[in-house]
C-alpha cells in the first residue's frame, strides 16, 4: 500500500473512531465530565511538550558540546512534537498516542527503533550501492596575491 493511500485511511479513519469514543465516553461519565477530560488532556499536552521540548533541546546541546552527535535527540525532537499535537487535538485515541510520544522511555525506544532499522540501513544501503563512505578530498596549495 502506497504511503498516500495508507495517510488517506488514517485521516478517514481516526475522525470516527474519535467521534465513537467521545460519545461512548459521553454516554458513561457525562458530558461535561468528557468535555472537562479534553481539555484537561491538552493542557497536559502543551505542559509536557514544553517540558520535555526543553529537556530534549538541553540533550541536544550538551551532546554538541561535548563532541557528539545528538542523533536521539535529532529523532526525538519531531516525536515530542507529534506527541503535543496529538495530545492538542480532541479525542482519546490521539491522546493515548500523544502521551506515549511523550514518555521518556518510550520516545527514547521508539527513536532507537527508527535509527537502527530505518536510517542505518538507509546509510549501509547507500554504501552498497558504491557510493564512498569517504567524501572526496581535492589537494591544492592556496597562495594570497595582493
Amino acid at each position: 500500500m502506497k504511503i498516500i493511500q495508507l495517510l488517506f485511511l488514517v485521516v478517514l479513519i481516526v475522525p470516527f473512531m474519535e467521534i465513537y469514543l467521545l460519545l461512548q465516553v459521553g454516554g458513561v461519565i457525562g458530558a461535561l465530565p468528557t468535555i472537562l477530560l479534553v481539555v484537561s488532556t491538552a493542557m497536559l499536552g502543551a505542559f509536557l511538550l514544553k517540558q520535555q521540548g526543553l529537556a530534549t533541546f538541553q540533550s541536544f546541546q550538551a551532546s554538541l558540546a561535548q563532541g557528539e552527535v545528538p542523533a536521539y535527540e535529532m529523532i526525538e525532537g519531531p516525536i515530542i512534537l507529534l506527541g503535543g499535537a496529538l495530545l492538542l487535538t480532541p479525542g482519546f485515541l490521539t491522546d493515548m498516542l500523544g502521551i506515549a510520544c511523550l514518555i521518556p522511555s518510550l520516545r527514547r525506544n521508539i527513536a532507537q527503533y527508527i535509527l537502527e532499522n530505518h536510517l542505518i540501513q538507509a546509510v549501509n544501503s547507500g554504501l552498497r550501492k558504491g557510493k564512498s563512505a569517504e567524501r572526496d578530498v581535492l589537494e591544492g596549495e592556496f597562495r594570497k596575491e595582493e
